[in-house]
């Protein structure tokens, strides 16, 4: 592999020439406020805006409560991607806090802004094709979870968005992710419909229960089954991507944070809130039905680690042991049948492919973010001790086939050196 320069301006330091297609399942876009307000009705505009709190340090309001869980929503000026890097990596000797690894803040380029230079950095990092996920999406649904009808309103306000200025296939490369909301059944298939009418290649729901009229429950509910079957239909992968997480207030009632800013961590949160929403998730859509009345949904879960998966599986072979009967199946061999999983780039990725199935882990750099990596492809230093023949498996083959798409024989950029 021949390590190749690059425009520091992409902030991709290295890149390789690799014999293999990279599809990087985990990206993500910086929305600007447009995209959040120019569809939004007329009649949601004071409960969604941005607000001045002092010093022009701008916050994002819902129903007039300000959240701070992403500081700077406006991002027009950004964390320098990987900027966490050591502290993700376990190597954070100096003791910095999130906010000191940060240091200063750059200017958001237009590749965190647009697809035509976001196609221009992914050829410069030699990433042959992108999920690509927004950004303050991540906060929408539980700052409004008592709001159903914003949620949706909110939703379809930034997928009309993403349609207008990304598409969702930009040029069979860039696969911008729209969400979908499950606060409202039906409202839930109307947007899944108007995505899928506009070239959707996949959808993206957040690891939660759902907060509707009639309070919370689970997705994995017979009454979603009008969703799941609609999705099962469309042949659509879907993604689990991490989000701000309900727990939250409960974390907060053993530890009076001063904000919940992703940029914000105490030990205690860190080992209380874990990956728990997650796990509940995969949990609720295996042992409430959906997987086993709909086998045909492909599930990813993405950016939400791995390190939990081996108790969870442990859990489902204890719970099926003593309760068959009202499994639907066994959950274990649910797990393995409908799931992919992305690890985070430090965990261990050999360890994780004696549990699951190689050919279900799927590699994203989380790019342009400061908790991912600062050039996607720097992930290949952390597979090592991983068996050579899963890399191309990992790096782009599973990703593909999640999609349901053909796998190129090269990459793009293989040189034949």
């Amino acid at each position: 592999m021949t390590m190749v320069d690059h425009d520091e301006t992409t902030e991709a330091k290295g890149t390789f020439d690799l014999p293999y297609p990279v599809f990087d399942s985990d990206s993500h876009l910086y929305e600007p406020r447009e995209a959040l307000l120019k569809y939004l009705p007329k009649k949601y505009e004071r409960a969604l805006q941005y607000v001045d709190v002092g010093g022009g340090r701008i916050r994002l309001s819902v129903n007039n409560h300000v959240t701070n869980y992403i500081p700077n929503p406006t991002f027009d000026r950004v964390a320098r991607p990987g900027a966490h890097e050591l502290y993700y990596a376990g190597k954070n000797t100096e003791g910095l806090s999130l906010r000191q690894m940060t240091g200063d803040p750059i200017d958001a380029i237009p590749a965190f802004r647009e697809p035509g230079p976001r196609l221009e950095v992914m050829d410069q990092q030699h990433v042959d094709t992108a999920l690509v996920y927004p950004t303050l999406a991540n906060l929408v649904e539980q700052s409004a979870v008592d709001d159903p009808d914003l949620v949706h309103a909110v939703i379809h306000s930034l997928n009309q968005w993403i349609d207008e200025v990304w598409s969702f296939d930009y040029k069979g490369r860039i696969f911008t992710t729209p969400v979908i909301a499950l606060a409202m059944v039906d409202e839930a298939v109307a947007e899944l419909d108007w995505v899928l009418e506009r070239g959707a290649k996949a959808i993206l729901i957040r690891p939660a229960p759902v907060k509707g009229l009639r309070g919370y429950r689970s997705p994995g509910l017979p009454e979603f089954d009008p969703f799941w079957k609609r999705v099962e239909e469309s042949g659509v992968p879907v993604i689990i991507h991490a989000a701000m997480q309900p727990l939250i207030d409960y974390v907060e009632q053993w530890e009076n944070a001063r904000t919940n800013s992703a940029f914000e961590r105490s030990p205690f949160k860190y080992v209380t809130l874990g990956h728990r929403d997650i796990e509940d998730m995969v949990s609720a859509l295996i042992l409430h039905g959906v997987c086993t009345r709909f086998p045909g949904i492909r599930f990813a879960s993405l950016e939400n680690g791995s390190d939990w998966l081996v108790p969870l599986l442990h859990r489902f072979e204890s719970a099926y042991s003593k309760m068959p009967q009202l499994c639907p199946e066994h959950p274990v061999e649910v797990f393995r049948r409908n799931w992919w999983i992305n690890p985070f780039w430090e965990g261990d990725v050999e360890v994780l492919s004696t549990v699951v199935d190689p050919s279900r882990i799927i590699f994203g750099s989380d790019y342009p973010h400061p908790e991912g990596l600062e050039a996607p492809l720097n992930y290949l230093a952390y597979l090592e001790g991983v068996r050579p023949e899963k890399i191309p498996m990992i790096m782009g083959r599973n990703s593909y086939e999640l999609m349901g798409m053909p796998i190129p024989e090269n990459s793009r950029f293989a040189t034949g050196k």
